[in-house]
């Protein structure tokens, strides 16, 4: 899923063209969410690819975890970090949030 596709583009009275802002979807604490412990070489995007076989998810594991940081895909080594399970409600969230109509290609409910 590329998540800046259908994002709409400004343009401003001079002409420049920006992105709108982005909205995220708050991610409530599931039953089924995976918790792990990172390790020197975790990156978001990995996981993403690990558990929802689809890297450019990586925003999901980042917006559950407020405390990692917000200019990096590499959380410190030891973390605790959930990966919320309810992928499809996410992203569903996420394009309602932002006026888009995006699918979900990964293979069941949470893509793992």
């Amino acid at each position: 899923m590329a998540r800046y596709n259908d994002i709409p583009r400004i343009r401003t009275n001079k002409g420049k063209r920006y992105y709108a802002n982005t909205k995220y979807p708050d991610i409530p604490l599931g039953r089924n969410d995976i918790y792990v412990y990172t390790t020197i070489g975790d990156r978001l995007d990995i996981l993403a690819q690990q558990y929802y076989k689809d890297s450019s998810l990586w925003w999901i594991i980042a917006v559950a975890n407020p405390f990692l940081r917000q200019d990096s895909l590499t959380p410190s080594a030891g973390a605790q970090i959930r990966i919320p399970f309810n992928v499809s409600e996410i992203i569903s969230n996420f394009s309602k949030l932002n006026n888009q109509n995006i699918s979900l290609n990964t293979p069941g409910n949470g893509g793992y």
